[in-house]
This record gives structure tokens, sequence and C-alpha cells, in this order.
């Protein structure tokens, strides 16, 4: 018997996913459907798929699945889109929602407009150090410590957000060919379970040229939890102080991170692309 799914399509700042009620749709192999649905000349065309599914601790679950199957963590753009998609579609009429995913439970504050969800402010929580054991000395953060590929050499801090990051600030953006040393640098050595790789240019004391190379999808137009990670790299390094506008391919963002609580908010839209079927059985 056929099996046809209806989907959603939607994107934060460019970074788009396939959005899939997973309270009334069942996807018994998320990670084949993923890169399957993702294929941008054979499938929907998407940096993934995100199932939202109930939760035993918050509102609602949702799981991130990359276009090359691989689960995510956690993800700032999709957790935006989740929280208009859950509006718009009547699942909730709350302005505030808790989201459990893999990296703990988030919390979504939507702000409206003539009804629709405008903007979204996602509290993701606080950043921690990802050690590294980059000069054989022991595992430890990175804080602007070199890192070579290939004879090329950057200098690296990195960053979780519930998800591994790389930030390298380079002086001119538009320089760097993130298709090429992006994957090296997410398949390097120093880190065996593959990091997200953000390059940053800073353009003045609270804007952050940003391009984002990301662990399992690729080049996209987009990250939040990248640049939450910009951000606090930013930060810690004193390039910026504890509020940035960060600019990426797709769209900005607006990175606080707060002194008191050291919390990360992150604010930005959601858009929806189209609603659409798809046939599971054509997998």
């Amino acid at each position: 018997m056929t099996k046809v799914i209806k989907f959603t399509k939607m994107h934060g700042a460019g970074n788009d996913y396939i959005y899939i009620n997973a309270m009334k749709y069942s996807i018994e192999n998320p990670e084949k459907v993923s890169i399957a649905w993702s294929a941008l000349h054979t499938g929907i065309g998407s940096d993934g798929l995100v199932l939202i599914g109930h939760s035993s601790c918050a509102d609602f679950n949702m799981r991130i699945f990359n276009a090359d199957g691989s689960e995510a963590k956690m993800c700032g753009n999709a957790s935006r889109c989740i929280g208009k998609y859950l509006y718009e579609y009547g699942l909730t009429d709350k302005n505030t929602i808790t989201l459990e995913t893999l990296s703990g439970i988030k919390v979504l504050n939507l702000y409206l407009k003539d009804g629709k969800v405008d903007t979204v402010t996602v509290d993701m929580g606080i950043p921690s150090e990802e050690p590294v054991d980059y000069d054989g000395n022991g595992v430890k953060p990175m804080k602007d410590n070199s890192i070579e590929i290939e004879g090329k050499s950057f200098l690296g801090t990195t960053v979780s957000m519930g998800n591994p990051h790389l930030v390298i600030f380079v002086n001119d953006i538009k320089k760097i060919d993130i298709a090429d040393v992006g994957p090296k640098l997410e398949t390097h050595p120093l880190f065996p379970g593959r990091i997200n790789v953000e390059f940053a240019q800073i353009l003045n004391d609270e804007k952050i040229r940003m391009r984002v190379w990301e662990r399992g999808s690729g080049i996209t137009q987009a990250c939040g939890t990248g640049a939450c990670a910009t951000a606090v790299a930013a930060a810690i390094t004193g390039r910026a102080g504890n509020k940035s506008i960060i600019v990426m391919d797709g769209g900005s963002l607006l990175i606080e991170w707060n002194t008191i609580t050291k919390h990360v908010l992150m604010t930005g839209g959601a858009t929806k692309v189209f609603d659409g079927e798809i046939d599971l059985d054509d997998i």
C-alpha cells in the first residue's frame, strides 16, 4: 500500500529543511529518507530532515538528520522554524514552547505579527568548551591555536553549542575556498567525531560576516548553532562584545550572550517555502 507523507519545506536564514509531523506520520528509517529527500535533483532538495514528535519532558521533541543521513544534536535555525510550524499549523497556542533535543531542552519565544510568527528567540543554553589534543599535551579547548591543512595554517577556536564547532577568524572571507578547506577541517584527525567549521570576518564591533561548512551537510546558507559559536568565539578572543549580528549567506541572526545567566539567545526569522506530498514507497 502506498504511503503518502505530507511535508513542509521551511528555512531559517536560508538553512532549509524538510519538516514532518512525526506525531501523525511514522518514518521508520529517517537516515535513509533524509539522504533521498535532501537530494537536489532527485528529491525535494534540502539541508536535511526534521521530525517533530511528542516529548515526555517538554512540549515537543525535535530530531534532525543531515543530508548525509547522520543525526545532528541541535540546529538553531530548525528550532525557529519548528516554533513557526507548531503555532501556525495549530499544534499549539503557546507563545513560549519547550523543545526537547539531543543537546537538551531549548526554550522558544515566539513574536507574532498579524497572527503569524514573525521572529523567534531561542535560548540556546550555556556554551561549553570543546576540548581537543591540538598540541600533544592533553585535551583542552582551542583558543586562537594553530591548525594545519596541507601546509596552510589557520588559527582556530573551539566552542560547543551542544554540537562541536571550530571557528576560524580571517581577514578576508572572500579569499577562503570553503568547498576545498571545509571538508578537510571537518575530518581533521583532531576531530574524530568530525566538526562544524565557521570562517568569520569581523566587520565592526557588532557585526560579523560568517560562512559555514556544516558537518554532514557541507556548505549551507546559514547555521544557527554556528552563528552562536562564532559570537561566543569572538567574545572570548576579544574581537567583539557579548552582542553580535552574524551575517551569513542566507541572512542575519542576532546573537546575545547574557553575562548574568551565561545563556546564548538567538533571534531571527523563519520562513515557510511550501507544503507538499511525497510517496515514501518510492525511496
